[in-house]
């Protein structure tokens, strides 16, 4: 799926949706306060779009006039979806107070940066989260429409994979780093609370490659550290791969599938170098301060949700598995590098 707005004249919005399917028309719905409209299909054809290989007819323009959406000129706030995707492609806010920028909130965490994102989001006229499951064309419009300002983007991506579409497109990037064990700890409740939908035969498709991984989780006792012991020597792949290093593997490697090294240790510490904003969970109103300063919002900081219980004290039992430390080395040493420094000149 790919997507462009034209333009929004108040009276008359229009713009084209190229659907997944390159013989179907593309259709977009209206949405005001959350309630959907109206559903208007694409009535015009674009010959490049075409001749790019894109659509077998090009007929994906669409035009939202007010025969469609009554009163269209004086409403101030609308979104418009493809129905198909439910991708955002339109959001009609008023331009007071907004950021102008283009942003990336690179999620490092298995649990998304929801409090940062909700407090974010009035502040932005385009806000799409969750990025790192959309499709690979959807992410490229995304990264790469330079009339896409106001613009957030949060979720858990690849970073090198796309970092030169951030350079290009003047995108501020931020990223907020995790103790890595209390992050292992996430992940492996993460994967037990999800045995059921593993176990279940409609459902474990949800999970992909780590199905058997959550099955796996759920016959271990985290409060027991022999128990955790047998849980490392013998998890399946797919568990490994979530919870070695995983935020080396963000920003050291450009495909999941991607073999894991020390080298790339060296390549994550040189982009995290190059980004905007970085930050540490542990000192949260720092990052988020910095954030808002950053991008010239007045407003209440939002509080941190703090770690579960059941999360810390699992991680101080992982600190002292020779095993587990071993599968966080890399992601350690960056941490404790990011929290040395933000104390530092945070303090000062």
């Amino acid at each position: 799926m790919r997507f462009f707005l034209h333009a929004d004249h108040g009276d008359l919005i229009k713009g084209w949706v190229v659907p997944d399917n390159p013989v179907a028309i593309s259709r977009v719905c209206v949405s005001i306060e959350g309630r959907r409209v109206a559903e208007v299909a694409a009535t015009l054809t674009d010959d490049a779009i075409r001749q790019m290989g894109w659509h077998s007819t090009g007929q994906c323009h669409w035009e939202i006039r007010d025969e469609q959406v009554p009163g269209l000129a004086g409403i101030d706030r609308l979104e418009i979806f493809d129905v198909d995707t439910n991708i955002l492609v339109h959001r009609r806010v008023p331009d007071a107070g907004l950021v102008k920028d283009k942003v990336m909130l690179v999620n490092t965490s298995i649990l998304p940066e929801t409090v940062l994102q909700s407090a974010l989001f009035p502040h932005f006229r385009l806000n799409y989260f969750g990025i790192g499951r959309f499709p690979e064309e959807v992410l490229r419009v995304l990264f790469d429409t330079a009339t896409m300002t106001s613009c957030l983007l949060s979720g858990a991506i690849a970073f090198p994979r796309y970092e030169a579409h951030f350079v290009q497109g003047d995108t501020l990037t931020m990223m907020l780093i995790h103790d890595p064990f209390v992050e292992m700890a996430n992940r492996l409740i993460w994967l037990r609370d999800r045995s059921a939908i593993a176990a279940d035969p409609a459902q474990s498709w949800r999970l992909g490659a780590l199905a058997e991984a959550a099955g796996f989780a759920a016959e271990f006792d985290f409060t027991d550290v022999k128990s955790l012991k047998r849980l490392f020597r013998g998890m399946p792949e797919g568990a490994y791969h979530l919870l070695y290093n995983p935020l080396t593997r963000q920003l050291g490697t450009r495909m999941p599938e991607d073999r894991l090294d020390p080298g790339h240790s060296i390549i994550a510490v040189e982009i995290l170098a190059r980004l905007g904003l970085v930050g540490h969970r542990d000192y949260f109103d720092a990052f988020a301060t910095t954030v808002f300063d950053r991008l010239g919002i007045e407003a209440p900081l939002p509080a941190p949700t703090p770690a579960s219980t059941e999360a810390l004290m699992l991680a101080d039992r992982l600190r002292t598995l020779r095993i587990a430390q071993d599968m966080l080395t890399f992601d350690t040493v960056i941490s404790d590098g990011v929290r040395t420094s933000v104390a530092k000149n945070w303090s000062a």
